[in-house]
């Protein structure tokens, strides 16, 4: 039996226990759903009223110089390549992940145009948040050059499918957002390289969540979100990750003054810029990029690997307490046991699973739902406890034995599910 008391001892003895102090969290709130967006760092408020009034109220147009405005994207962008694997220079926050996407992939399919223009095959999972095929199935009908979109079924069939299709390019998401799978990249890298098709990495559930190593890997390319795990703030600018190999000979669609040679030269035709800024398109979003900072520096106080060990003591716990208070309910674990296989956040599915999370939000722990009958709940190492998942789903276990989900104002559904 796991008891509260066990878990108060794994919190005494937590080295990442001391980061809870840099996030404000409401009183009487166990927060669950930073996989959709992360608590705000203490600091970023402060950082709002410096870009705002000072750098905005009193600098002005000065601060493009005066405080580097116009190098944020590539500065972050290094911050951020220090929790991935990548090098300096790499990496560039930039626009939303779904413009990001369409930017790596208009370049990945420019590329393999050229050394294997018979490949016509784009690989996404079926199971994928459905941006990513919605990107794919329009850049496909944009172009229409041929390409056909490929849905993989299964995270087993990819070998198959690779065979069975010549494919340009493969787009994969890292940690799977519905039920936290994550797959082995270095594994597949090998596999996708093998039958000559490059890859894609979304890393919108993983990026802040999972140690990875991009280069090690021999990744291609990579496109994520800020405002989950990284803690970036509401609608923050994404990022973009180009392997170096690709840098200087990709070019993407949308060539913006931001990513031209010189672009203060406002010359009348269009020059790419050396390296990862030539990725970029037009003026990023100043105080909402800046927002990023607060969150990344935490981040960078500890190690990936610290990060991991203690995701993964919380989702086990997660997981075992769910199984020894509420395993008469009909709670169905989707989530991979296997640690090499399972990401940072823990889903069931319960075919009242939106009603419970409402129910549950209700006693003040938030976690999500996702369709179909899928209750999700995000485990962010730096500010949960090993109480507060106690807590949460004793919380849980109520809702179930009160069959507290029957009322009808929980029912429901709001318009952001």
């Amino acid at each position: 039996m796991i008891t509260q008391e066990q878990c108060r001892e794994w919190d005494n003895e937590d080295p990442l226990a001391k980061f809870k102090d840099e996030f404000v969290l409401p009183s009487g709130v166990i927060y669950l759903d930073g996989n959709s967006l992360g608590a705000k760092p203490k600091t970023a408020l402060a950082k709002a009223e410096q870009v705002i009034s000072k750098e905005w109220g009193i600098d002005l147009v000065n601060s493009w110089n005066k405080a580097d405005w116009w190098g944020l994207a590539t500065r972050l962008g290094d911050k951020i390549a220090r929790l991935m694997g990548a090098n300096p220079n790499e990496t560039v926050v930039s626009d939303s992940t779904s413009i990001n996407l369409f930017k790596v992939l208009a370049a990945a399919i420019k590329q393999q145009a050229e050394v294997a223009p018979d490949h016509k095959a784009i690989i996404v999972e079926r199971d994928v948040f459905p941006t990513d095929i919605y990107i794919v199935q329009g850049f496909i009908d944009y172009i229409d050059q041929g390409y056909e979109l490929v849905l993989l079924e299964d995270p087993n069939d990819l070998e198959k499918v690779l065979t069975d299709n010549k494919v340009a390019v493969t787009v994969l998401s890292h940690v799977n957002y519905r039920n936290g799978y994550l797959y082995d990249m270095e594994q597949c890298n090998q596999l996708i390289h093998k039958h000559g098709s490059l890859i894609i990495w979304d890393l919108c559930h993983s990026i802040g969540a999972v140690p990875m190593d991009l280069n090690k890997t021999n990744s291609d390319f990579a496109i994520g979100c800020t405002y989950k795990y990284l803690n970036g703030g509401p609608g923050s600018p994404a990022f973009a990750w180009v392997n170096q190999k690709h840098l200087n000979k990709f070019s993407q669609p949308l060539s913006g003054w931001w990513s031209h040679k010189q672009p203060f030269a406002m010359a009348d035709s269009y020059e790419p810029a050396e390296g990862i800024r030539r990725f970029l398109c037009g003026t990023q979003s100043i105080v909402s990029m800046s927002l990023i900072e607060c969150g990344l520096d935490i981040f960078l106080a500890t190690t990936m690997e610290e990060v991991r060990k203690k995701s993964l003591k919380l989702t086990d716990l997660f997981m075992d307490l769910v199984a020894q208070e509420c395993g008469e309910f009909g709670l169905e674990l989707i989530t991979p046991k296997d640690h090499h296989f399972r990401g940072s956040h823990v889903s069931f599915e319960h075919k009242e699973g939106y009603a419970i999370i409402q129910a549950l939000i209700a006693r003040g722990v938030i976690g999500d739902y996702r369709e179909p009958e899928v209750l999700r709940f995000g485990i962010t190492p730096l500010y949960l406890s090993y109480e507060d998942i106690w807590t949460a789903v004793q919380e849980l276990k109520q809702v179930m034995q009160n069959e507290e989900w029957k009322n009808e104002k929980f029912q429901v559904r709001a318009a952001v599910t």
